[in-house]
C-alpha cells in the first residue's frame, strides 16, 4: 500500500507539417560566449516530429496509446496539461536533438526527471517534455559520484550506500536529483554537509545553442555558479552531475509527537533549540492544521544516541510538556533514508509512490519567529494544511550568499506550506496556501525556496533569488539570448 506525500512528511518528519531539422551541435569543452548581444531570432518552422522520432525512438504524441501515461507528473492537478510530445531520451545526443527542435520551432521545452515541479513547469502546455528518467546511471569512483540527471533519490541513495558514500539531499524517494540540485537541495544532512549543490564539481549541460558543455568552476564559472541554486529549467538541460561525496554515516533518527494544545510552546522552543544545536543535528518541526493544530518534531543526528537524548531533554525542558510519543533509534545510512522516505516497511520504488493533488508555497526565516502562537493560529481549523519548518544553518551558512546562486545562506529554516486537496479543490487550496503564506510573512519570514515554486508567489524573482537575481539574469541572457528556456517563472521573466 502506498503512502501519500503529506503522510510521509508528517510521519517521517520529512500530426504537424515537417521541416528539415539540422544536426545537433557536437559535444565540446565548454567555452564562455564572448557576446551578450541577442542575435535576430529566425522565424519559427513547424516541428519536425518525424525527424526527431528518427533520433529518439521513445517519442510519444497525442493519440498514442501511452500518451496519457507519458505526460503525467506527480501532482494530479496537472493531468489536464497537454504537451505536444514527450521524448524519452537515453543519451545526451538525443537531448541535443530535442533542444534543436525546440530552438528551430520556438516550441516550449522542459526537462522532467521526478516530475515533482510544484507548479507543473516540467510539463509545458503544447510543448516538448524531455523525459530524462532513462538517464539514471549512478557511477561511483572512489570519492566521486557521477549521476545521470534522470536518477531519482532512492536510486541515488541505494548506489551510494553500497559504496559506503553519501551526499546531502532530500527525503522523498521519487524526487529527481536534477530538480533538487539545481534549486539548491535541502535535506536531512544539510547542516552537516551542506546543500546538494554544494557538493557539485562538474555538470554536463545542453545549452540553448545545442552544445553539450562540461561546466565546472574553471570552465564557464558564471554558468557553474548559476546552476548551483538558480532553479531547474533556466539555463539548459542537464544530462549528468558529478559530486564529491562523504563517507556514509550511521544516523540516530528521532520522532516526538506532542499533545493537542502544545504547538505554540513546541514551535517557540524548537526554533531556539535548533539555532544553538551542533551541526551534527538536523531537525524539523511540523505543525498540522486542525482544531487545535498539533506539532511534532523529528530529525537525525550524526553521533551517539546518548548525546542526542541529552539534546532532546534540553528541548523538552524548554517546551515544558512531555511528548505523547517518543522514538529514538540508531540506523544505518540507507535505512535512515528509507525511514525519512516513508518506506521503512515497504518498497521505495517510484512506481509504488502514489500521486496526489496539492498546492504548496514557502518562506524563509533567518531568526526565530517571535510569535509562535501567531504561527500556529494560522492553521486553526485548516484540515490537511501543514507548515513544515526544516532547519538549515551549519554547513549551509558556511558558504557566502553570493558564492552560489542559492541566496539563503543566513537562514535558520525553510518554511514549507503544504495543502493536500481534493481533485476539484485547487482554487480553494490556492487561496488557503496564499493566506497562510502571507500570514507567515507578516510574522517576520521573508524570501522563498525555489524548489517549492508557487505560481502565485508575489514578487517571486526577488523572494527566490534575492541579491543574486541580477547576475542570474545576465547569465540567462548570455547563454540563452533567444529565450528557448522560458516558462512563467523562468529567470528570463524575473
Amino acid at each position: 500500500m502506498g503512502i501519500s506525500r503529506r503522510t510521509l512528511l508528517w510521519a517521517a518528519g520529512v500530426g504537424a507539417a515537417t521541416a528539415a531539422c539540422s544536426k545537433p551541435a557536437p559535444h565540446q569543452p565548454s567555452t564562455t560566449p564572448t557576446t551578450t548581444a541577442a542575435p535576430t531570432r529566425p522565424a519559427a518552422v513547424a516541428p519536425d516530429w518525424e525527424g526527431l522520432r528518427a533520433k529518439v525512438a521513445g517519442l510519444t504524441q497525442s493519440g498514442s496509446p501511452d500518451y496519457d501515461t507519458a505526460r503525467r507528473s506527480y501532482n494530479t492537478f496537472f493531468d489536464r496539461k497537454q504537451p505536444a510530445a514527450v521524448a524519452a531520451v537515453r543519451t545526451p545526443e538525443q537531448v541535443q536533438a530535442c533542444v534543436e527542435l525546440a530552438r528551430q520551432s520556438q516550441l516550449p521545452i522542459a526537462a522532467r526527471s521526478g516530475g515533482h515541479s510544484y507548479a507543473g513547469y516540467s510539463v509545458p502546455e503544447s510543448g516538448l517534455v524531455v523525459d530524462l528518467r532513462a538517464m539514471n546511471k549512478v557511477d561511483i569512483q572512489g570519492t566521486t559520484a557521477t549521476i545521470g540527471a534522470g536518477a531519482l533519490l532512492f536510486d541515488v541513495y541505494t548506489a551510494l550506500a553500497q559504496a559506503g558514500r553519501c551526499i546531502p539531499a532530500g527525503s522523498c524517494p521519487s524526487v529527481g536529483i536534477a530538480g533538487l540540485t539545481l534549486g539548491g537541495g535541502v535535506g536531512v544532512l544539510s547542516r552537516k554537509y551542506g546543500l546538494t549543490c554544494d557538493k557539485l564539481t562538474a555538470i554536463q549541460l545542453v545549452t540553448a545553442d545545442g552544445i553539450l558543455r562540461d561546466v565546472t568552476a574553471d570552465a564557464d564559472p558564471d554558468l557553474f555558479w548559476a546552476l548551483r541554486g538558480g532553479g531547474g529549467g533556466n539555463f539548459g538541460i542537464v544530462t549528468s552531475f558529478t559530486f564529491a561525496t562523504d563517507p556514509a554515516p550511521d544516523l540516530v533518527v528521532f520522532h516526538l509527537t506532542f499533545p493537542a494544545g502544545a504547538a505554540p510552546a513546541v514551535v517557540g522552543a524548537w526554533q531556539n533549540w535548533v539555532a544553538r544545536a551542533p551541526v551534527d543535528l538536523w531537525s524539523n518541526c511540523v505543525i498540522a492544521g486542525g482544531s487545535p493544530p498539533q506539532a511534532r518534531v523529528g530529525g537525525a543526528f550524526v553521533g551517539a544516541q546518548a548525546t542526542l537524548n541529552q539534546l532532546l531533554e534540553t528541548l523538552l525542558k524548554a517546551v515544558g510538556t512531555r511528548p505523547t510519543n517518543r522514538m529514538v533509534g540508531q540506523r544505518r545510512y540507507l535505512d535512515a533514508m528509507r525511514y525519512f522516505g516513508g518506506c521503512t516497511n515497504r518498497s521505495c520504488a517510484p512506481e509504488t509512490q502514489p500521486r496526489e493533488a496539492f498546492v504548496a508555497s514557502s518562506r524563509i526565516i533567518t531568526k526565530p519567529i517571535g510569535d509562535p502562537a501567531g504561527l500556529t493560529n494560522l492553521l486553526q481549523g485548516r484540515v490537511d494544511l501543514d507548515i513544515l519548518l526544516d532547519s538549515l544553518g551549519g554547513a549551509v551558512n558556511a558558504v557566502k550568499p553570493a558564492d552560489t546562486a542559492f541566496p539563503h545562506r543566513d537562514a535558520l529554516a525553510t518554511v514549507q506550506i503544504y495543502q493536500k486537496a481534493a481533485p476539484d479543490g485547487q482554487e480553494a487550496a490556492v487561496r488557503a496556501v496564499a493566506e497562510v503564506r502571507d500570514g507567515v510573512g507578516k510574522l517576520g519570514a521573508r524570501g522563498g525556496y525555489v524548489n517549492y515554486i508557487e505560481a502565485a508567489m508575489p514578487d517571486w524573482g526577488v523572494l527566490y533569488y534575492d541579491a543574486n537575481l541580477s547576475r542570474l539574469r545576465a547569465v540567462a541572457r548570455r547563454y540563452d539570448p533567444d529565450r528557448i528556456f522560458t516558462f512563467p517563472q523562468s529567470i528570463h521573466r524575473a
